[in-house]
């Protein structure tokens, strides 16, 4: 399966992300903040980013700025519960920052893998 890295300042929401994937054999890490996940990203790159767009330190819509500058390709699927706008505004600009999948909190373990799976196979199908 897939190597996924979760930034999600939420530890608890982080670690339920991690064992509904954890359970479809994918191999994943949690991060706590944009920061920290780009420094995973960079030591080793994962096969998907799963990333919360309102996080302190970094937010996810300037991690995805960043990656989509560092590492164009890498898949990412951005989810929002929506803080003082709502989610829709938040996942709108997070795909416009190169988001290929988005999801509003919350959401059910059947979305998340769905979505999981088309943001994995938007890279295969480019591959190909």
């Amino acid at each position: 399966m897939s190597r996924i890295i979760i930034a999600d300042d939420d530890p608890g929401f982080g670690s339920m992300l991690e064992r509904v994937l954890s359970q479809d054999g994918h191999t994943v890490e949690l991060a706590e903040n944009g920061r920290q996940a780009l420094a995973l990203i960079r030591k080793q790159p994962p096969d998907l980013l799963i990333c919360d767009v309102i996080m302190p330190d970094m937010e996810g819509v300037e991690l995805l700025l960043t990656l989509r500058l560092e590492v164009p390709k890498l898949p990412t699927l951005a989810i929002s519960g929506g803080g003082r706008f709502g989610s829709a505004d938040y996942l709108n600009l997070a795909r416009k920052a190169g988001a290929r999948e988005i999801l509003a909190k919350p959401f059910t373990p059947e979305q998340l893998k769905v979505a999981v799976e088309k943001a994995l196979s938007s890279v295969q199908g480019e591959r190909a």
